[in-house]
């Protein structure tokens, strides 16, 4: 059995600050009393206790207020990604079944049928019935499902347990350290796994959570720069205009500022450069919906040592590279540990989460000598050109190396004579030209892993957790 951790947290601290936003902060011992009280007024509303809801909401208090509401009743929380179309969030709802829809008033248009919805502002202003909080939690006990990012086929509603949870987060801690006087920014959407991990950790180790509604470069370069943060969790493009803003006003991260971890796909080595320049340590981490955030985690003192790994494996995970007879041998990232899912939900209910004890986890990556896991590729992104295998990622990172070159992203194009071909899509921030990046290229990579298409554009598609979504590419030509 496992405290219930808002109660167990409020109990231990409870006058330390747990969430700022904008200009208003919350201590623990507040947060438990709004909680409790709408768990109280979701109950009247007829949510029962273990239910399943789905929630849609931007990333403010009032989310956290409500998400910590439903894991007073042990309500398993289907997050809604408010980025996606009405059609895939019918899909979510319909293939979830749940019961309810809560809702935060400003999403409702996002909502394809408003039949199981429940306003926010209509929560808040319903008269609570007494109900009975339970102190413990089983680690078996489904906390949040979401779903995976569907990168390829259909997404699949992934089952995250308080085992799972509280395995991810006591893992991350015993990797890179976290205080009580330490605060976490969290600039990404809390329906996202590496969101709601953030307010995870803050109850498990009692640290102050800076909510950000939204990614905003300028806001965080200011509390990365004054050292008003000492932690962040960030995606490539993320980072990316972090380093642009430091970069532009002439800063550095404060020495108050301790990392950022960088998860959601590979880093351009040349991101890590420019962070090393700018005095702000970057950790590559490796992680997925199924694993609860991160499985793998670049430790500060390798940063440069091993550039472009994303270390190794977590105190309680495993890692292995399929069928690889020895180190450097490409192949599927295997994962084994605590973290992992025990499986879906919906249509994909019945299928197996690991075969073997070993989560497959679709990326394609190797160990070195040491055991240090390097990223390539997803596989489904895998170009084979007459024969050999590139990896979009690759080129990717060497056209980030481009003085001019802001964002890059590579995909497949079919070629009669090569079977494919790659093509770059390039977001430019300075003039450049496509004999220029050719060159560029030519001299950084083998002659087939050149692009053989350069396409400017003002922006790469993303999901909604900013990762580069390669298969939409191709709709851009």
């Amino acid at each position: 059995m496992y405290p219930n951790w808002i109660l167990q947290r409020s109990h231990l601290t409870p006058t330390r600050i747990a969430l700022t936003y904008e200009q208003q902060s919350w201590t623990f011992e507040e947060l438990k009393i709004i909680s409790l009280e709408r768990a109280e007024q979701l109950a009247a509303l007829g949510i029962e206790p273990k239910s399943r809801v789905a929630i849609l909401g931007p990333s403010t208090p009032r989310l956290v207020i409500m998400m910590f509401a439903c894991m007073h009743l042990q309500c398993e929380m289907v997050m809604l990604n408010r980025k996606l179309s009405k059609v895939e969030l019918q899909y979510q709802i319909d293939d979830a079944e749940v019961e309810n829809i809560l809702v935060d008033d400003e999403d409702v248009s996002l909502l394809p049928n408003l039949k199981k919805s429940l306003l926010f502002s209509e929560i808040e202003s319903t008269d609570g019935q007494p109900i009975k909080v339970s102190n413990e939690w089983t680690a078996e006990q489904t906390v949040s499902i979401m779903y995976t990012s569907g990168t390829t086929g259909v997404p699949k509603g992934v089952r995250q347990t308080v085992g799972n949870h509280q395995a991810s987060a006591v893992a991350s801690v015993l990797n890179i350290g976290l205080s009580e006087e330490d605060v976490w920014l969290c600039a990404v959407p809390l329906f996202h796994i590496s969101g709601f991990s953030i307010l995870v950790r803050s109850l498990l180790y009692g640290n102050e959570v800076k909510l950000y509604k939204k990614f905003d470069a300028n806001g965080a370069v200011t509390d990365i720069a004054d050292g008003r943060v000492t932690h962040m969790s960030a995606v490539a493009v993320m980072l990316q205009r972090i380093l642009q803003g430091l970069e532009d006003r002439g800063e550095e991260a404060s020495p108050k500022f301790k990392l950022i971890l960088a998860g959601g796909g590979p880093v351009p080595v040349n991101y890590l450069e420019r962070a090393h320049r700018l005095k702000l340590t970057v950790s590559q981490t490796y992680g997925m919906t199924e694993t609860s955030s991160q499985t793998a985690t670049l430790s500060n003192k390798d940063a440069f040592r091993k550039l472009g790994s994303a270390g190794k494996p977590l105190f309680f995970n495993r890692i292995k590279i399929a069928d690889a007879a020895s180190p450097g041998t490409k192949g599927e990232i295997l994962v084994r540990g605590p973290h992992v899912t025990p499986g879906y939900i919906g249509r994909f209910s019945e299928r197996s989460a690991t075969m073997d004890g070993w989560l497959h986890t679709g990326d394609i990556g190797y160990l070195d000598e040491e055991g240090y896991l390097y990223v390539v590729d997803r596989r489904s992104d895998l170009i084979i050109s007459g024969g050999e295998n590139i990896y979009p990622a690759e080129i990717e990172n060497v056209l980030s190396g481009h003085p001019a070159v802001q964002e890059a992203g590579v995909c497949a194009v079919e070629d009669e004579t090569w079977g494919q071909v790659p093509a770059a899509f390039i977001v430019l921030k300075a003039e450049a030209t496509e004999d220029e990046l050719i060159d560029f290229c030519k001299e950084r990579l083998a002659k087939y892993k050149v692009p053989k298409y350069f396409y400017l554009v003002t922006e790469l598609p993303r999901n909604g957790s900013n990762k580069l979504m390669r298969r939409k590419l191709i709709e851009l030509i």
